[in-house]
């Protein structure tokens, strides 16, 4: 019933690792795999783990209903992803079974009652699942037959090395492991030691990122940052860059900034970042995949690594509070399935090569053409020339060429651009997450029965003074024919 699920997702041929980790993994070998971000980690994992439980459910003997599989990701949106991803693979044996998604709800109570009958695939963050087994509304001890760890080194990286750990003692002494990685560093070892048995390790030859023919990137060096707003508004309201595309920033202010900067030209934008709760992230990532969106401002800031067996430091007064209120299982350079991205657009320089093949990696999955675009200051020239370095080719030649274009045809928009910037002041963007943060409020369902218990309370907050990010100018909505 599996071939008939991957015939309906159009999966005519199995990638590298699909094609290396399905059949070893179907025979019960524990597998350390690494692969590139869309290259079919999920399917190369999902499908055993199907066919295993499938092969359990038509054995002769009756077994009883039991939680026998268990994958571990990083982040709520990874998690959701998985969860439909598995979903689609079992289209076909839906009642047979069952998958349960710890990442969706934030209350444990209102996950209780899923895991009671006890569903065959649990899928959920290391924290969540381990404070499930404490509170014992989840036992695997002598049922877990099969454990995945998705985006291993992210796992590590987001500091779940210790819940790991915890974790680990409630499992069986026998099950099958698959450890999924993007790539292999010394905590990744240290992990495979804790959980692997006898492992057969994957590496499939494959680039960082999809050749020439299929990703194009350019690099744009910009003389100042208004030229950076000036070149964006001209590839967006001039359709030069076409379809749907992310754009990435390396701070939460300038995430905010650039979503009413484009908002000022009638562009809609929707911001993703830490500061946002589980539920809003996954329904602007719903949105844009619907279409609602066709561009998506974020910020790919990552929790800080703790390395495994070490407590965490304590953190200086200043980097507590920019940490404030980010919830620290976010991740969104990493992992998740944004689909029919035309372009990632960086429009500040990445902060390691990790960071822009993560971010790049969101464009040209699978078969589909993509392009990456990076603005580059004079100050960040050197963050780019060591990314260039590192993914240059065989002959040292730089996959990242010169986007040519000239300037001085754009210079008209310059002062519609002054205009718009000139509107997004610093209190606009303090403004604008303020509206978010009311918005949840209002919105949240956990503060529902409080707003009905109190409802003055709820009529103070809907007539508060109302927020003005930014006086939005009709006039820059149009590009007129002379421009």
């Amino acid at each position: 019933r599996t071939p008939q699920a991957v015939a309906e997702l159009g999966w005519a041929a199995p990638t590298a690792i699909q094609a290396e980790a399905i059949p070893l993994a179907l025979e019960g070998r524990d597998l350390l795999a690494r692969a590139r971000t869309g290259s079919g980690k999920t399917g190369a994992y999902g499908l055993p783990l199907l066919q295993h439980l499938l092969r359990v459910k038509a054995a002769p003997t009756a077994m009883a209903q039991a939680v026998r599989a268990l994958v571990l990701v990083p982040s709520k949106e990874l998690g959701q992803q998985v969860v439909r991803s598995l979903r689609q693979l079992a289209a076909f044996c839906a009642r047979d079974v069952r998958v349960a998604d710890l990442c969706a709800e934030t209350d444990l109570a209102a996950q209780r009652p899923v895991l009671m009958e006890k569903p065959d695939v649990v899928v959920g963050t290391p924290g969540r699942v381990l404070a499930h087994l404490s509170a014992r509304s989840l036992t695997l001890q002598h049922s877990l037959e099969l454990l995945v760890l998705d985006e291993a080194d992210l796992l590590l990286s987001f500091g779940f090395g210790e819940d790991i750990k915890s974790l680990l003692c409630h499992l069986p002494k026998i099950y099958q492991a698959l450890l999924m990685s993007a790539t292999f560093s010394p905590d990744v070892e240290a992990l495979k030691e804790l959980v692997l048995h006898n492992p057969v390790t994957l590496c499939p030859p494959e680039p960082q990122l999809p050749g020439s023919a299929q990703l194009r990137q350019f690099v744009v060096r910009c003389g100042t940052e208004e030229d950076k707003f000036l070149l964006l508004c001209a590839l967006l309201k001039l359709r030069l860059l076409r379809g749907r595309a992310l754009l990435f920033v390396g701070t939460l202010a300038r995430c905010y900034r650039l979503k009413l900067f484009l908002e000022q030209f009638g562009i809609p934008a929707c911001a993703l970042n830490s500061e946002l709760p589980a539920r809003s992230r996954c329904h602007v990532i719903t949105q844009f995949n619907r279409g609602v969106y066709d561009y998506i401002v974020a910020t790919d800031e990552e929790a800080p690594a703790v390395p495994t067996g070490q407590p965490p430091r304590k953190k200086r007064k200043g980097a507590a509070q920019s940490n404030k209120g980010k919830d620290p299982e976010y991740g969104v350079a990493r992992g998740i399935d944004f689909q029919n991205v035309a372009a990632v657009i960086n429009f500040d320089v990445p902060p390691t090569v990790d960071s822009y093949v993560h971010r790049v990696g969101r464009t040209a999955r699978a078969d589909n053409p993509g392009t990456a675009l990076t603005f580059a200051l004079p100050e960040e020239q050197d963050g780019l020339s060591h990314i260039e370095d590192a993914l240059a080719g065989e002959n040292g030649k730089t996959m990242l060429q010169p986007y040519t274009f000239c300037m001085e045809e754009i210079e008209g928009l310059r002062y519609r651009c002054r205009d718009a910037m000139r509107s997004v002041t610093k209190q606009a963007v303090k403004e604008a997450r303020l509206r978010e943060i009311k918005d949840e409020l209002l919105n949240s369902e956990k503060l529902k029965v409080y707003f009905e218990d109190n409802p003055r309370d709820l009529h103070v907050l809907r007539h508060d003074k109302p927020l003005h990010p930014a006086i939005i100018k009709p006039h820059l909505r149009n590009v007129p024919e002379y421009l």
